[in-house]
């Protein structure tokens, strides 16, 4: 059997730095709290808290700190938070991804200038919730082309369409067709960042000839996901775990020749290896 793991699994730019900020502060000592998780990985967030690190999940939270170092998270925060810091004289290190804050930077302009902003993704994920912030005038999300059938627009102001930076690309294109079809007056700027598009391409392609897939990533990583919802129409057996712990091998099919891996942005080298070598020598 041959085990073929995929060469963009694991962290990204964006989410390695996030990591090794906050691992450069606590070796600088003091109290440290990152706003939010730092990534979405259990295993990680985990660790910090076993290290002292603790995580500030409300603007009320983060106006009682008096001391220590506030990290900012690799998904951004809004515009509210970064007044708050500034107010409290609270100080704080930003780790906001830099292709996140890019999209901060365009809808805040493009919103000044007049234009509806539309962001493709999921309404709920941290980072598109600061990406709304930026929007003078508000900004509509969507995330499903039943969405963006629906969502009506005014005809006589431009559209400015940006996407979730770890959103489906393909998905994307289909929803960015849907608004052409309506004949606004419209910019898309693609701010899906390019690890995620060459991570999904490349997970696509494993999948597509694999006789089993497997995706690492955390409960609550957004890009794992899409991971899994891409490899799983490709391949039918596609399983979606967070640790070695979760992968019981008896559920792949035993004519298995070729199995693949890979694994979001958010999951650390060392869960890949493992679950990686354990594949090779016991399956």
């Amino acid at each position: 059997m041959k085990v073929i793991t995929a060469k963009s699994a694991g962290f990204c730019f964006g989410v390695k730095r996030a990591v090794d900020t906050v691992y450069e502060q606590i070796e600088k000592g003091g109290v440290i709290y990152t706003y939010g998780p730092i990534i979405h990985n259990e295993l990680v967030v985990d660790d910090l808290a076993k290290r002292g690190v603790k995580i500030l999940n409300s603007p009320e939270e983060l106006s009682k700190i008096t001391e220590g170092t506030v990290i900012i998270r690799s998904h951004g925060v809004s515009k509210e938070i970064y007044d708050l810091l500034e107010e409290k004289k609270i100080y704080y290190v930003d780790a906001t991804c830099p292709f996140v804050k890019r999209i901060h930077k365009i809808v805040e302009k493009q919103s000044n200038e007049g234009e509806q902003i539309v962001i493709i993704g999921d309404p709920k994920h941290p980072e598109v919730e600061a990406i709304r912030s930026y929007a003078k005038d508000g900004a509509a999300v969507v995330e499903t082309a039943e969405e963006a059938q629906k969502l009506t627009l005014r005809e006589d102001v431009p559209v400015c369409i940006v996407s979730q930076t770890t959103f489906n690309y393909a998905k994307f294109q289909e929803l960015v067709a849907i608004f052409e079809k309506k004949g606004y007056s419209y910019n898309v700027v693609n701010t899906i960042c390019n690890a995620t598009e060459e991570r999904q391409t490349e997970a696509k392609e494993i999948a597509a000839s694999a006789d089993a897939m497997i995706v690492i990533g955390g409960s609550h990583s957004s890009n794992s996901r899409k991971l899994f919802e891409i490899c799983k129409k490709e391949c039918e057996y596609t399983f979606f775990i967070q640790t070695l712990e979760d992968l019981n091998l008896e559920e792949l099919p035993e004519t298995a020749e070729l199995v693949g891996i890979t694994a979001g942005a958010s999951t650390p080298n060392n869960i890949i290896e493992e679950v990686q070598k354990h594949v090779r020598t016991d399956f």
